[in-house]
């Protein structure tokens, strides 16, 4: 099973994109995912069948797949968009629309067979652009707009010939509407599509940021040192490269020496530079604002932070929520529906209004050409490109579209406390003996805790094991992490240590008064207690969550007294301590059963808790399997961004509402109106057009609206 992922042009609309998502899932693919803004197109694909032949169905649906064969790209396109489509039109209908300004009169522009000349050039150039797309979205089962758009202009077109050849000229002469309504829509496509692209520029600005040039590092036979540049895409990991001053990082790199400050603005939207030194993580796209250090590459491509958030974002948008999947419903059928109307149109006012069949006809037209299923399609993918893409450059990360259009109803809030609220960068504050322990000296229990929190990635353990690090650590024949418990080990002569909470010593200890305790075959010989730092805009996010009435609650497998306290400080709402992992899943359950419920946590006892949470929310520092589990990623200095998190699934939300309304709003007033003959089949062409570039500005309004 192959996964592909390819770029398709010629999307214009949800219609294409149902058409393309109707065939692939036809051929048996799997994990189909189309999104026509932007082009994106990605299937599994089974064996017994080749990318050549899916290839070749896509481009006979009318449609074109990008890809670096370099035979494709040397084949010759008359025209590559549709500006250029709608400048060469433009050239043929102007001198058919000069006799519509007042007072100018050309006789010889008048003559049937000269309009036939201005015409045919932009009939070829039309139906070979949307009568072809017509054909092909009819043979697949789901019509798109070019259907309406190809019965408008054959239907006026074939009139006027037949006026023409019949001596009937001065009365069926309609070659201007024709030629009119390919060049307007052409244009309003070519709106559309600039309109849509803005919808993009946030993720386009990142998609940037992996294209650089990096200065490579290399040493010759003679162990000189040689540095030449090279395209960020030609690294691999391993590579050595030199970062200066002013440039940006080209890959996922660590530092080997030197000293740098960048600007990681381009993931963690933060834009104060970061002081770096040896052994610190680079993140490529972000820019070395002073000094220089020399690194080796740890990530590239789709493995690198950029290209994770990129390819998280692409998913997103290829994820339909409820409100999607209904605006694609009446798409699929939108055009059929359509095209009654507009046969109605034509009977109604033939045979009721008392219109003779010319007029009849050009309101049938005016229905079908100014008719918008693209304005239905277009409303929920253009707020939700815009959306992703702002939470992106603010380094919110958001897997699927569900949780952005969840958090809209989030009441309550719940925090872990280590590595979440607080910083997860433990030290050592003090340490004691019992009598048993004294005995052993301070020395050897270092060793023992060393010698099993080494194996432990919990914040706490990752402490002791940097501050009590020994050359001499215990060889044990087994070492097992519990959950909220701690790590136990057994030697080979068969002693049992545990360093670990509290509940690791059992009736040994008589209170919870330390952090870390240390046991050997179930007797205690010490304790340390370990100091963290509150998150510095943890107090800051608990203000402003309050203030809008968002209960916050605070769960930890920590103590209760050490609990309260930060609750205290921070003034979180309610506390519930002294949670094992499976306690804390079943609190979350039961609050998120209760009312919408988001969870922040790092980690991986917090896993099974952000998995049951309405929205489970992770930060970029978590363990793997957190990071999984959650929906929502939170880059670094992530936690100040929950806000901006919450504010945008409200407010895309939001534009998404008034997107459908002015799709509907439109539709409902626009047929009607074109029905009764108030809009002529030109006008009609244009006023569809600009439907959809009105939909994409109210969705870039979400790039500057204020939404915490």
């Amino acid at each position: 099973m192959e996964k592909v992922n390819w770029k398709v042009e010629g999307m214009s609309c949800t219609n294409c994109a149902l058409t393309i998502d109707k065939y692939l899932q036809g051929k048996g693919l799997e994990d189909v995912r189309v999104n026509f803004i932007g082009g994106d197109v990605s299937f599994t694909l089974p064996e017994g069948i080749t990318k050549t032949e899916i290839q070749k169905g896509i481009d006979g649906l009318g449609y074109h797949v990008k890809n670096d064969d370099p035979a494709a790209a040397k084949k010759k396109v008359l025209f590559k968009s549709h500006f250029e489509r709608f400048l060469f039109c433009a050239v043929f209908t102007l001198p058919l629309m000069l006799h519509m300004i007042p007072g100018l009169h050309i006789h010889w522009l008048m003559n049937p067979y000269v309009q036939i000349a201005f015409t045919i050039p932009v009939f070829v150039v039309g139906m070979d652009f949307f009568g072809r797309s017509a054909v092909h979205s009819i043979m697949k089962g789901i019509p798109n707009m070019n259907v309406l758009i190809t019965i408008g202009a054959i239907a006026s077109f074939v009139y006027s010939l037949y006026g023409t050849f019949t001596g009937q000229a001065a009365e069926y002469m309609f070659y201007e509407t024709t030629a009119t309504i390919l060049t307007l829509v052409f244009l309003g496509n070519w709106l559309e599509d600039k309109s849509v692209e803005t919808t993009q520029a946030s993720l386009k600005k990142l998609v940037h940021s992996q294209k650089t040039m990096a200065n490579m590092i290399a040493y010759d036979d003679q162990h000189q040192e040689h540095i030449f540049p090279v395209e960020s895409s030609a690294l691999k990991t391993g590579d050595l490269i030199l970062i200066k001053s002013g440039e940006a990082v080209p890959m996922d790199c660590k530092i080997l020496s030197g000293e740098i400050a960048v600007d990681e603005s381009i993931v963690t939207g933060e834009s104060i530079p970061v002081n770096k030194s040896i052994k610190d993580q680079l993140i490529g796209g972000s820019i070395a604002v002073n000094g220089s250090a020399k690194t080796y590459v740890t990530a590239v491509g789709a493995d690198s932070v950029l290209g994770n958030i990129l390819q998280m974002v692409k998913n997103a948008q290829t994820e339909k929520p409820p409100v999607q999947q209904l605006a694609d419903k009446i798409s699929a059928v939108f055009v059929p529906v359509v095209v009654g109307i507009a046969l109605l149109t034509l009977l109604l006012n033939y045979t009721l209004a008392n219109q003779d069949f010319t007029h009849s006809l050009m309101r049938a037209i005016a229905v079908l050409v100014i008719a918008c299923p693209c304005a239905m399609g277009l409303a929920t993918p253009a707020a939700i490109a815009v959306g992703l893409g702002r939470a992106a450059r603010s380094g919110v990360l958001f897997k699927n579209t569900r949780s952005l259009e969840l958090f809209k109803d989030i009441k309550q809030v719940v925090f872990d406390k280590t590595g979440t609220l607080t910083t997860g960068q433990f030290t050592v504050a003090s340490a004691g003996l019992t009598a048993e322990g004294e005995a052993l000296g301070m020395d050897e229990i270092k060793r023992i805790g060393y010698s099993l929190e080494k194996y432990s990635n919990h914040p706490l353990a990752k402490a002791i094991a940097r501050e009590w690090k020994s050359s001499n650590d215990i060889r044990f024949s087994a070492v097992e992490e519990v959950k909220g418990f701690g790590m136990k080990g057994t030697d080979r002569d068969g002693n049992e240590y545990i360093v670990g909470s509290y509940k690791a010593g059992g009736a040994t200890i008589l209170n919870g008064a330390h952090n870390i305790y240390i046991l050997k075959n179930n007797i205690l010989l010490g304790w340390a207690d370990l100091s963290d730092q509150v998150r510095p805009e943890a107090a800051t996010l608990i203000q402003y969550l309050n203030s809008k009435g968002i209960r916050t609650i605070l769960l930890s497998g920590d103590r209760k007294e050490s609990c309260e306290q930060l609750a205290r400080k921070l003034q979180i709402t309610e506390v519930y301590a002294e949670q094992s992992p499976a306690e804390k899943m079943e609190c979350v359950a039961r609050l998120s059963a209760a009312q919408p419920t988001a969870m922040v946590g790092d980690g991986i006892n917090d896993a099974p808790a952000l998995a049951k949470a309405t929205v489970g929310i992770s930060l970029s520092e978590a363990s793997q399997v957190a990071m999984q589990s959650a929906e929502v990623v939170l880059m670094n200095h992530g936690l100040k961004q929950l806000p901006l998190a919450l504010g945008l699934g409200k407010h895309t939300y939001l534009t998404i509402q008034q997107n459908l309304f002015w799709a509907l709003f439109y539709n409902v007033l626009a047929i009607p109106v074109a029905a009764m003959g108030m809009l002529s089949p030109a006008f009609s062409a244009l006023a569809m057009g600009l439907s959809d570039v009105v939909l994409a500005i109210n969705s870039v309004r979400l790039n500057f609206k204020k939404v915490a």
